[in-house]
């Protein structure tokens, strides 16, 4: 028999499905306005830009966001299509491949990035006081933990 959610834990629980929504919309709209990245682009690019010498074994990418290998590839065409990385031949391993991001890439996310992380400051941290943040650092520590022990399917 199912622990129903009771008033509370179900306000809450759609409260955090909403918020993801929303913020997800503004993020993603607000992202593509500024830059003609999306979400997916920037937080690919991301890793790139900060591993040495802008590339990464690309299961470690996948890994690294999240990702299926499937989808990691369908995006990683797009990209490579708009000339922000280049995958490469992996020196260890013939099986593997590297993405590469490129000048251009590099220029689109340095150029990104400050409007992106005014617009996540503007609509996620200003408006939480010192102890909600130190609060929800708990709280997402405790989630992900919980969720690191769920089996995969």
């Amino acid at each position: 028999m199912p622990r129903w959610l009771d008033d509370r834990e179900s306000r809450v629980w759609r409260a955090y499905l909403a918020l993801h929504t929303e913020l997800h919309a503004v993020l993603e709209r607000e992202l593509a306005a500024d830059s003609g990245l999306s979400l997916a682009d920037y937080a690919l690019l991301v890793p790139l830009s900060e591993s040495p010498g802008g590339v990464v074994r690309a299961r470690d990418l996948a890994v690294s966001v999240g990702w299926e290998r499937s989808r990691l590839s369908h995006h990683l065409t797009r990209m490579q299509g708009r000339g922000l990385v280049v995958r490469e031949t992996c020196p260890e391993d013939a099986r593997g491949s590297m993405v590469r991001i490129t000048p251009e890439g590099m220029a689109t996310i340095t150029a990104a990035a400050p409007s992106h992380v005014a617009t996540v400051r503007r609509t996620f941290i200003d408006p939480l006081t010192e102890a909600d943040l130190t609060a929800l650092d708990d709280i997402y520590s405790r989630l992900r933990a919980a969720l690191a022990d769920e089996p995969e399917l």
